[in-house]
């Protein structure tokens, strides 16, 4: 994963800063984020990867998937991608984008996996104790993961917070 944020941080800078410019970050969002849902699909990938597809074809291929989704910069960024053969950088060049747009915005996405569902108020306690942590505003984005046990476990960025029943075991065998 490391050697996609290597090879995608690249265009997701340059097309931050271009969208940022031009204040499209929200046009750019949702065009990324398209662009990764095409990309997400093992028949799409499959053929990008395809030496017997053409360039040419698969630019027209893209393209007419794509149809009015994508505005003139979004058409010459994936004509790029497609001549560099880089299509199935798509979500993570999407991926570091948002992070790129949240950093700028002030706020960050955090994902938390609980075992059992919280309720509106538990939500908005950890959505309270995460910002003062983070020193951010944050968008929690809750999962349910039964293997948990119990507990919770965080991904803000780099930062991971397990307050899990099934991690604490985990430290706890490593430590016998």
């Amino acid at each position: 994963m490391s050697e996609l944020a290597t090879l995608a941080r690249p265009y997701a800078e340059a097309v931050f800063d271009s969208a940022q410019a031009s204040k499209t970050t929200e046009k750019w969002s949702e065009m990324l984020a398209f662009l990764a849902v095409v990309m997400s699909d093992e028949r799409m990938a499959d053929l990008s990867n395809n030496p017997k597809v053409s360039l040419e074809q698969l630019t027209t291929l893209m393209q007419d998937i794509c149809g009015k989704q994508l505005n003139p910069q979004g058409t010459n960024l994936l004509k790029l991608l497609i001549e560099n053969r880089r299509l199935t950088l798509l979500s993570e060049i999407s991926r570091l984008f948002e992070e790129r747009k949240a950093d700028a915005e002030g706020y960050i996405g955090v994902s938390v996996k609980t075992a059992f569902a919280l309720t509106k108020a538990e939500a908005k306690k950890l959505a309270e104790v995460l910002e003062i942590k983070l020193n951010k505003k944050v968008h929690l984005e809750m999962t349910i993961d039964k293997s948990l046990i119990g507990g919770f476990l965080v991904h803000a960025g780099d930062t991971v917070i397990d307050g899990s029943i099934k991690g604490h075991l985990q430290q706890l065998a490593n430590r016998l």
